[in-house]
């Protein structure tokens, strides 16, 4: 028996989502501590069977399509998955259908979160866990962050996907509460990530700023943006040490062109009087460990403040909107940090940071404080998840 488990992992034309490979990682790391085999829903199957060594199959088929189109093949595949219909030979589901003939039950893992600016996310999801139910299969929701921007017909999906499920984990307390208004029964906790590989050691800082930025600016000038980053690292440059930057949404190979993050990246490194480097995306773990070991994380993505958080490391999170800062302020706040700065904050931003280098022993205390109780609320989770399926 396996369980069948969705995550937004696979890596198509070279370049690799960090944040999304590491959530689908660590439900692999953890439910096989417990005994519990997986299969994967990947983009790219024969990649991530090859990254992961677990079966994988493809995605169910709901990429390009419009609501309309969407809705109605949701509506096949449950029906399908009960033994209604039938699908046409080559349909990119019917792999997920002969998965689900063994398997155990359904994780919907951390990735892909739930809100209606990825539609086919919610279609994803919410379809796959109404075709478990179809086969009487139980389903877990772990590491998600749902809305704050969902649809009517949306979040009736996801409020379905999450009241229907045995268990239905987030990430964030703003999430919780919604996911309790619908009626789940709700895990809250860190990010499923959060201990990928183990989680903080004591290797000794870098002595270096990190820096991982993310292209959403939530329609502001680019121009104006990435002028005032560059200001904002030179600054970081001056005070605590030198720059690196490192894509969570680039090539896997550093000899790649730069796209994603990393184009990104390039443009503010052009920008910036100080000089810096670039580390390659690589992978979950070699990520993991650079933000562990980085002295100080400025970073509009999530997962470098999720790795970075639980060692200490002070953050410098940067939000471009309700979406972004309900996740960066979550994945903060759980280790008691708290400097978020919106976009439209930059030039206020060297400020913040001067005075996150001035409580680094203080955060570094907190964070320290903090391990021990969320690394046992994570392990009764897994524990949790595991004995849903047994």
């Amino acid at each position: 028996m396996t369980i069948l488990t969705i995550g937004d992992i696979g890596v198509v034309s070279g370049v690799i989502h960090i944040g999304d490979e590491a959530m689908f990682e660590a439900a692999r790391d953890e439910l096989a501590a417990r005994g519990v085999a997986i299969t994967g829903v990947s983009s790219a199957p024969a990649e991530s069977a090859a990254r992961y060594a677990v079966p994988t199959v493809g995605r169910l088929g709901f990429a390009g399509l419009a609501r309309p189109q969407a809705e109605e093949r949701a509506t096949l595949l449950v029906e399908a998955a009960g033994g209604r219909a039938g699908l046409e030979p080559g349909d990119p589901a019917s792999e997920v259908l002969a998965a689900l003939d063994d398997a155990g039950g359904v994780l919907v893992a951390g990735g892909g979160n739930l809100a209606s600016r990825w539609p086919v996310h919610v279609f994803e999801r919410s379809t796959l866990a109404a075709m478990a139910h179809a086969r009487g299969l139980p389903v877990v929701v772990s590491g998600q962050t749902f809305g704050p921007d969902l649809i009517s017909d949306d979040e009736d999906r996801v409020a379905s996907l999450a009241r229907t499920a045995a268990w239905t984990g987030v990430r964030e307390h703003v999430s919780a509460d919604l996911a309790r208004g619908w009626g789940a029964r709700v895990h809250a906790g860190v990010d499923d990530a959060s201990f990928l590989g183990g989680g903080p050691t004591d290797a000794a800082a870098s002595g270096g700023v990190l820096v991982s930025l993310s292209g959403w600016f939530a329609g502001r000038p680019a121009d104006l943006v990435e002028t005032g980053i560059a200001r904002l690292l030179d600054a970081a440059a001056e005070t605590v040490g030198d720059v690196v930057f490192h894509a969570h949404f680039g090539p896997v190979a550093g000899d790649a062109e730069p796209s994603g993050d990393a184009a990104l990246h390039e443009r503010v490194r052009s920008r910036m009087r100080a000089p810096s480097t670039v580390v390659p995306s690589g992978d979950s773990r070699s990520a993991a460990e650079l933000a562990r070991t980085a002295s100080l994380l400025v970073t509009s993505r999530y997962h470098p403040a999720v790795f970075a958080a639980p060692a200490g490391v002070p953050i410098l999170a940067l939000a471009a909107d309700d979406y972004t800062r309900i996740k960066l302020s979550g994945a903060l706040g759980h280790w008691g940090q708290d400097a978020v700065a919106d976009l439209d904050e930059l030039a206020g931003a060297p400020a913040t940071l001067a005075a996150l280098t001035a409580r680094r022993a203080e955060i570094a205390d907190r964070a320290a404080s903090a391990l021990p109780g969320h690394r046992a609320h994570a392990a009764d989770w897994w524990d949790r998840v595991a004995e849903t399926f047994a």
